[in-house]
């Protein structure tokens, strides 16, 4: 998907970045970005937790909601629902997506680990909690 790049670099990777300035290794942070395309909107669900004094871990789920013209003409837009993910919402993650994403915001924050599976479908990497 030629979308990956931009996701991982555009939305995915400055909203680490916040969430690491306020993580600690007492409280797991989330939130849930998203990219606009034409027809079509890219998520991402993203968790920080600090593991170390100078790394955090970072988990990825992503996946996209069909927004175009046809669902709203057929009386079925899309529905909050479906930009969270289950149990809070009816999405589930593209594991190939993720794959992706978290495979250019791994290259672009200097990740310390591979991309591994977490416990819920997440892909994690470790990266230095450094900010610029």
């Amino acid at each position: 998907m030629v979308y990956a790049e931009p996701m991982a670099i555009s939305v995915v990777q400055p909203a680490v970045r916040e969430l690491m300035t306020r993580c600690s290794p007492h409280h797991e942070l989330d939130d849930t970005v998203t990219l606009g395309g034409d027809g079509f909107t890219l998520c991402a669900h993203i968790r920080v937790r600090q593991t170390t004094n100078h790394q955090a871990k970072v988990s990825l789920a992503c996946w996209a909601v069909s927004t175009d013209t046809a669902r709203y003409l057929g009386g079925n837009p899309p529905t909050e629902d479906e930009y969270r993910l289950a149990p809070h919402g009816t999405a589930t993650a593209d594991e190939d997506f993720t794959q992706r994403v978290i495979g250019s915001l791994a290259t672009c924050m200097d990740a310390l680990s591979p991309p591994l599976p977490d416990s819920d479908g997440h892909l994690a990497i470790t990266v230095p909690l450094s900010l610029p």
